[in-house]
């Protein structure tokens, strides 16, 4: 399994970052007002709530430079809501302009870290900011996707899927164990119960399923005790904020 660490996690931010900067330019304005892959949403909800994530964890890094810490948000979820809320209509120049200059400072600051500044604690989960740096590469990576735009869960990387599969084990029952058996690569285990359910398929189908995002090279299968059977309900998103939906 590839183990991201605070060496490598920089470029990861950096190719999340040019994906998002290359689906603005697929984009006009009436395709901005256009459902996204979220229900209720559409890609100008996404797009502001890139920026509000990437300006949140830039404004995280800033603080704790300083030994401090910050809500995430203004305004905590409501404030969140709010401003997503606000910006969802803007028009597409407008969607550039913010979601570009969010996604410098947030790309900047985590250029700037030193080797002991990721150890840094940070409001964020009540983290460090290394948590806020994967929070930032699966919120830029999933919410790319959910633009809708040819970008979808099966172009995720092998060390992206690794990373949120690990992440979202906290979505599976607690009277289940999740025997992940990806084609072709060697098979996982998350969860802890006494239920054992093989899920076996692409490594993207699995990880976009854990993510509650459509898989899209073809279908999971779940078995147990040699039986099919129906995939098993997952518990909600980990419990914090940002709520990557």
């Amino acid at each position: 399994m590839t183990q991201i660490t605070p060496e490598t996690l920089p470029a990861e931010l950096h190719k999340a970052a040019g994906t998002v900067t290359r689906l603005l330019t697929k984009l006009d304005d009436s395709s901005v007002a256009e459902p996204s892959e979220l229900p209720g949403w559409t890609r100008g909800h996404v797009l502001a709530h890139l920026t509000g994530i990437s300006n949140a964890m830039a404004r995280q890094l800033e603080y704790a430079r300083r030994g401090e810490t910050v809500e995430l948000y203004d305004g905590g979820m409501d404030g969140r809501t709010k401003a997503i809320e606000l910006a969802a209509g803007h028009s597409l120049a407008r969607h550039t302009e913010s979601v570009t200059a969010a996604l410098g400072s947030a790309i900047t600051a985590f250029d700037a870290l030193g080797s002991d500044d990721w150890q840094a604690r940070i409001a964020y989960r009540d983290g460090i900011v290394f948590d806020g740096g994967l929070a930032l590469w699966r919120e830029l990576t999933i919410h790319a996707s959910d633009l809708g735009l040819g970008f979808g869960p099966e172009t995720w990387s092998r060390a992206f899927c690794e990373h949120l599969i690990g992440f979202l084990s906290a979505r599976v029952p607690e009277q289940y164990k999740f025997v992940l058996q990806p084609t072709g690569l060697p098979q996982m285990t998350i969860g802890t119960g006494g239920t054992s359910v093989a899920i076996t398929g692409m490594l993207t189908d699995i990880a976009a399923w854990l993510a509650g995002r459509e898989p899209s090279l073809g279908s999971l299968r779940a078995t147990a005790a040699a039986d099919g059977v129906d995939l098993p309900e997952l518990l909600p998103w980990p419990a914090a904020q940002p709520a990557a939906h």
